[in-house]
């Protein structure tokens, strides 16, 4: 699969990120020029995860993105539905409970965490919308949704050079540092056909969704969504 469609068939995306997950943490971070560590640092502070909570990291991969939740005390489950990825971080951190499971048929109960956070995997389901009303499913009354995704930069000038890049120079990059170039092809183009930051906002009300707000990272090149379940009353 290297054409991108908002038409992604489940077992095609697993297989590829299957392929790439032995040095998928090593490409991202070349690939966004050292910024996906920052990236990170805002989720963190967007989840702010607290010791005893549970918190839900989906398509937490290889789980880099689960480590400062773990740090802050909290029980993280990282989930993904790539065997390749969960079994590589597996090898790096054996003591987390990875999960294998689908975003849009989680494998929990209602209501089981405290936050549910969601970094660049959620343009690659299937069924966004179906993903976004299973996040609040398992969701505590109270608990919030942290969703880190690349978007669309706001400025002009910058989008343009930046779609340049995302087109013509990460191929070659790619090809010298991924175990499988096609696959960051699909992804640069499934990040042009991803909703801007007032749509995806205006899907997450839709699912149920309260207080949803975003950030822009980087120019907008990537925009943190947060949201709160409605509290029980």
């Amino acid at each position: 699969m290297t054409r991108a469609s908002l038409d992604k068939q489940p077992h095609e995306v697993a297989s590829m990120f299957d392929d790439v997950a032995e040095r998928y943490d090593l490409t991202n971070d070349v690939l966004s020029l050292g910024q996906s560590r920052l990236w990170r640092k805002e989720v963190a502070k967007a989840v702010d995860a607290r010791p005893a909570q549970k918190v839900l990291d989906l398509a937490a991969g290889t789980a880099t993105s689960s480590q400062p939740f773990a740090r802050a005390g909290a029980y993280v489950v990282p989930c993904d539905f790539s065997l390749g990825m969960l079994r590589v971080g597996k090898q790096h951190h054996p003591w987390m409970p990875f999960t294998a499971g689908d975003a849009t048929k989680l494998p929990f109960k209602d209501d089981t965490f405290d936050a549910v956070t969601i970094s660049f995997g959620l343009r690659n389901v299937h069924e966004t919308d179906e993903a976004l009303r299973e996040m609040y499913r398992v969701t505590k009354p109270g608990g919030r949704v942290v969703i880190c995704e690349f978007s669309h930069a706001t400025w002009a000038p910058f989008r343009t050079v930046y779609e340049e890049y995302l087109m013509r120079a990460l191929p070659p990059v790619a090809r010298a540092v991924s175990s499988n170039p096609d696959a960051y092809v699909y992804l640069a183009e499934s990040i042009r056909s991803w909703p801007d930051q007032p749509t995806l906002a205006a899907r997450m009300k839709e699912a149920g969704w309260s207080k949803v707000a975003w950030r822009n990272l980087t120019g907008g090149v990537v925009a943190l969504h947060r949201g709160f379940k409605a509290a029980a009353a």
